[in-house]
């Protein structure tokens, strides 16, 4: 079956191949037995909708993807994200009260494991320990060195882990800081990664910080990133929104100081340099 898919916008893990089209229906569009619509993000559903029906004319047509509370089944390469990025579990058993994750994939399901190097799963660590082991062994085997985007929970974190991570020199390695909890874990984490001469781990390692949630403040914001400066490691502000809630003008300028590598390594290397006097 030929089956075009479309996409509201391009990111960088879109597809590029010759059935991908972007947006709404152009001059000369490939032929194909059917039409999947993807949106992932909650906020071009809307256009997605008037997508999906402006492409009724040219053959069948399936809307599906995160942003529709759809579930996601077995992982195809190449399909839905550009080859390269690969997810070996879906699910996550924490329930954290501002993750749609649990509600979309429910409790952690090990996948069959596909070729990539862009890890790209919702919390990896809480798979069995014989899943993990063959992640690492099909990173390792890569052409292009690992990046855990998806993000490691810093609580699951065990020495043979930081060990795997030091042998297998992925390009980054990105924890998280969502809430109170994690502080101590996600220092925890980083000791461990120290401990086994994580190569490069000063710029390898990334922390999303989760900031401008209700009741949240600049101040509170602030001194979360700068813990994890402390550490050593980069910060990336992550602004919190749903449909109810969204956050202003000030959140959003700050989030851009505190989301770019640049900016974000420049307050890294100061925190350093002050830390060395």
């Amino acid at each position: 079956m030929k089956i075009l898919r479309v996409f509201p916008r391009r990111t960088a893990a879109t597809p590029d191949d010759d059935m991908v089209r972007i947006g709404f229906p152009d001059l000369f569009p490939p032929e194909c037995d059917e039409i999947h619509v993807s949106v992932t993000f909650t906020g071009d559903l809307a256009k997605s909708e008037k997508m999906a029906d402006s492409w009724k004319s040219i053959a069948p047509v399936k809307l599906g993807g995160p942003a529709t509370g759809e579930a996601g089944g077995d992982f195809n390469p190449g399909l839905y994200i550009q080859k390269g990025y690969v997810i070996t579990s879906r699910g996550c058993p924490n329930n954290c009260w501002f993750c749609f994750v649990p509600k979309r994939e429910g409790a952690i399901r090990e996948l069959p494991i596909t070729e990539g190097w862009r890890v790209q799963d919702n919390n990896l660590l809480a798979c069995s320990e014989e899943h993990i082991w063959k992640v690492f062994d099909m990173l390792a085997r890569q052409p292009e060195r690992a990046v855990f985007q998806g993000g490691l929970e810093a609580a699951r974190m065990q020495p043979w882990i930081a060990e795997c991570l030091a042998q297998l020199k992925p390009r980054s390695v990105y924890f998280a800081y969502d809430k109170k909890t994690d502080k101590d874990p996600l220092a925890s984490a980083v000791k461990m990664m120290r401990e086994v001469e994580f190569y490069n781990w000063g710029h390898s390692i990334s922390v999303y910080v989760l900031i401008g949630f209700p009741k949240d403040t600049i101040s509170a914001a602030e001194e979360r990133l700068n813990f994890v400066l402390s550490l050593g490691v980069m910060p990336f502000a992550m602004l919190y929104s749903d449909e109810k809630w969204h956050a202003d003008l000030t959140w959003r300028r700050f989030q851009r100081e505190w989301c770019r590598p640049a900016s974000v390594g420049a307050k890294l290397a100061a925190f350093q340099r002050k830390d060395t006097k």
